[in-house]
């Protein structure tokens, strides 16, 4: 089977809403624009977010994604799905993206390829009905404001648990920071937490289960607790594999 190919001016891989942002702009600069993605937004899984302007009552993710998809093509966006799996520059011509089922060629790349999160281990099933319940969240930039008055835990025992538990201490007196197995937080991170008012429970979390009523999590040491709402703060992982391949300088995080 012959692969495709196809010239374009400007080639954005990703197709979440910051890809789909620079494609209406770009498609409004009257650009020849192709918008190549492998389905993998995170924005599609989010079940209600009420953190975009202009949508005071909320908006699903599938939901703005599409819309984001229907205003890029109105003016002359094309959108492709296949999966990018290298990238190089060519002095002469611009770039050169190879993807599964075709050859791209443009005069300038956008990566818009977002990040994977280090998500905690729950049956695929269960874990997106925990998000659709909003018992599961990840990202308290988005959402801690939902969480106000609520009984609220973190999962993480990194300074970035700690960090995140301090913050939804902003909307909540009610936060608990469940820590792992390998407990990374020194003297000075425990005594902020304290003074903030963040219980800390040095068991290791090992069964989390989500219902109707919200999440429950039983400890190693037999304890069983109930909150509201579970935030993992396990990290993330970039998806910057083209930005090496073009031999971009990157941080130690990726």
């Amino acid at each position: 089977m012959r692969r495709s190919e196809q010239n374009c001016d400007v080639l954005i891989v990703g197709a979440g809403p910051a890809g789909l942002t620079a494609a209406i702009y770009l498609a409004r600069y009257r650009r020849r624009l192709l918008v190549v993605h492998d389905e993998a937004s995170r924005a599609a899984r989010i079940p209600l977010t009420r953190n975009v302007p202009g949508f005071p009552g909320g908006v699903a993710g599938a939901d703005l994604l599409q819309r984001m998809r229907d205003q890029a093509q109105l003016y002359g966006a094309e959108i492709r799905r296949d999966r990018i799996h290298a990238l190089r520059q060519d002095q002469d011509q611009g770039f050169q993206a190879l993807g599964d089922e075709g050859t791209y060629r443009a005069r300038a790349v956008i990566l818009a390829t977002g990040i994977s999160l280090n998500e905690i281990d729950l049956p695929e099933s269960v874990h997106e009905e925990a998000l659709r319940m909003a018992c599961l969240r990840y990202c308290p930039i988005c959402d801690g404001f939902e969480a106000a008055h609520k009984v609220v835990a973190v999962l993480g025992s990194s300074a970035h648990g700690a960090r995140e538990a301090l913050f939804l201490r902003e909307y909540t007196d009610q936060v608990t920071l469940l820590t792992q197995e390998a407990c990374e937080l020194s003297q000075a991170q425990r005594r902020e937490l304290a003074t903030a008012g963040v219980h800390v429970r040095d068991a290791p979390a090992v069964e989390i289960r989500p219902d109707a009523n919200g999440m429950e999590v039983t400890l190693a040491d037999g304890t069983r607790l109930r909150f509201d709402v579970l935030y993992p703060a396990l990290g993330c992982e970039p998806r910057s594999e083209l930005a090496a391949q073009l031999g971009l300088g990157l941080s130690e995080a990726g």
